[in-house]
């Protein structure tokens, strides 16, 4: 089958660089350092269970939560395009 300027298995290198700069994304959100017993936003009390369960935490559930949701806001797009996109 033709595949034009693509080369063989071109698609499986795409889908594995998006799985993997997604890890990359996900892995540098992930909290470092000494964690907090107080919440940065808020100051509420972070729980013991929680700051062991989450090395590194800063927020507590509730801040978290919507730190979650404000990032999931501006994710899910992907930067290479899609395939109909790439027709046009």
């Amino acid at each position: 089958m033709a595949t034009g300027w693509a080369g063989d298995g071109a698609v499986q290198d795409q889908i594995d660089a998006t799985i993997k700069d997604a890890i990359q994304r996900a892995r540098s959100q992930l909290p470092q350092g000494p964690g907090r017993e107080r919440c940065e936003e808020c100051d509420a009390v972070i729980p013991e269970a929680r700051r062991k369960a989450m090395p590194g935490v800063r927020l507590c559930v509730p801040c978290q939560e919507a730190h979650d949701q404000e990032q999931d806001a501006f994710a899910g797009y992907n930067r290479r395009g899609s395939k109909d996109s790439q027709l046009r």
